[in-house]
């Protein structure tokens, strides 16, 4: 009877353990995709420039457009609908949230290089010329259930135009 008592708790903390790891190759999976993704959206978003100010030789985006044109992409390549929440099929589970979306060009008022810090998200870098940030995230994908609560899957991605000197 000790024995049988014994193997079976073995077996609780082996499948304890095969559940944590399962959850935790869930999340490296889904934060790769969204990275992926984000990095994509952010690259679409910074091609939409104001042609008007383009032509004056200012690199100034045009905001709507580029806003517009990331959450399209996000859309078609983490198989989103309109309010971001995934569609039958799509890998991931839970709605995206785009947490913060913000342009630094020339008509920000900032010279370049530039020091571009946000500490709510972890973000500092150098930006060399204007640039395109956006941060999303999602809920952690949950296997277990535990007393203690996942942090969502938060992802930033930065799209810059380098000016050369």
């Amino acid at each position: 009877m000790d024995y049988i008592i014994k193997l079976a708790f073995v077996l609780l903390i082996f499948i304890y353990a095969w559940f944590f790891q399962a959850q935790n190759q869930e999340w490296d999976i889904d934060r790769e995709l969204l990275k992926h993704s984000i990095n994509m959206a952010v690259h679409d978003a910074a091609q939409k420039m104001n042609e008007s100010e383009r032509a004056r030789g200012r690199l100034v985006f045009d905001r709507a457009s580029a806003e517009a044109s990331f959450r399209e992409t996000l859309k078609a390549n983490l198989g989103l609908d309109d309010s971001l929440t995934p569609r039958t099929g799509s890998r991931l589970h839970s709605k995206v949230e785009v947490v913060d979306f913000a342009v630094i060009d020339e008509s920000s008022g900032v010279t370049f290089p530039f020091l571009y810090e946000d500490s709510r998200y972890g973000i500092t870098k150098f930006l060399q010329g204007p640039s395109v940030i956006a941060v999303i995230k999602t809920r952690h994908p949950v296997l277990i259930a535990r007393a203690k609560t996942q942090e969502d899957i938060q992802v930033p991605a930065i799209q810059e135009y380098k000016f050369n000197k």
